[in-house]
């Protein structure tokens, strides 16, 4: 492959392995750095979201967060540290043992970005995702739930108005097992709003197959993060309802078949309903 080839050369790479990725786009591999030792290069498939995981990095400088060694921006590619030896969170048997390891992480994340103009907004998201929805000529209950999710959305806005630097998707599979049997963080997207806007994505990866016993799990799983991160457990029942919105207009995007019953479900645990 000429990309590898040329990495190889240019930073002294050596002994590649491709990576399964849960981004099909995106091609990543396992490798060694003469100058760094073990490292992850990772060739992305947007500009700017390469320009925005890289500044997020170099923020972040290590603190919670793989390192960033080398980067191509304008080639979309970057050299990061490997965490070692790197199991997903969503390997943890235990559900309150995830959720403290997330609640720990989340509660000393988040710093005030150098420059905060070089960032999207989570708003910024929103409204694109809305607004994309809104001129397909399908999926109308999806755009339906969509436009009442950004009215709900803005409602927080307008409350939650610390301009802080967030992952922006801070789940599972960005949360790494490390050296010393600690956690460390990768992939950040690189966007600004307050920090309540990076718990909903973690909630939602946490959905699974919607069965009867869904709801009493994200239920739980919502008032107990509320109540360890002393955050308004309405606002996190609500901004779990747009995420999921989100997520699944992101798949229509994507040309992706969305699930309607993980919209539902977040629906009746904003509205408090047990039962449809």
């Amino acid at each position: 492959m000429v990309e590898i080839d040329t990495y190889a050369k240019l930073w002294s790479l050596s002994a590649f392995e491709k990576i399964d990725y849960n981004i099909a786009a995106n091609s990543v591999y396992k490798c060694i750095s003469a100058e760094y030792g073990s490292c992850v290069l990772k060739f992305g498939n947007s500009f700017n979201e390469t320009q925005n995981q890289y500044n997020a990095l170099i923020e972040y400088n290590g603190r919670h967060f793989c390192k960033v060694y080398k980067a191509d921006i304008n080639n979309e590619v970057l050299l990061l540290e490997s965490i070692i030896p790197g199991t997903e969170l969503r390997a943890v048997p235990e559900l309150d043992k995830r959720l403290e390891i997330f609640c720990e992480l989340f509660a000393k994340l988040h710093i005030k970005p150098q420059d905060k103009a070089i960032y999207p907004t989570y708003m910024d998201w929103v409204s694109r995702i809305t607004e994309y929805i809104k001129n397909r000529n399908d999926y109308k209950d999806l755009c339906a739930k969509m436009i009442h999710a950004e009215e709900i959305f803005r409602l927080i806005w307008s409350e939650y108005n610390n301009e802080m630097l967030l992952h922006g998707d801070f789940h599972h599979d960005n949360i790494l097992l490390g050296e010393n049997n600690q956690y460390r963080i990768i992939d950040p997207k690189g966007v600004v709003g307050d920090k309540v806007f990076d718990i909903a994505r973690f909630i939602l990866n946490e959905f699974g197959d919607v069965s009867d016993s869904a709801y009493e799990k994200i239920d739980y799983i919502i008032r107990t993060v509320a109540k360890r991160l002393n955050i308004n457990e309405s606002v996190i029942r609500r901004l779990l309802y747009a995420e999921a919105c989100m997520a699944h207009c992101w798949c229509v995007e994507d040309g992706i078949e969305p699930d309607m019953n993980v919209v539902m479900l977040a629906e009746r645990l904003m509205r408090g309903i047990f039962y449809v």
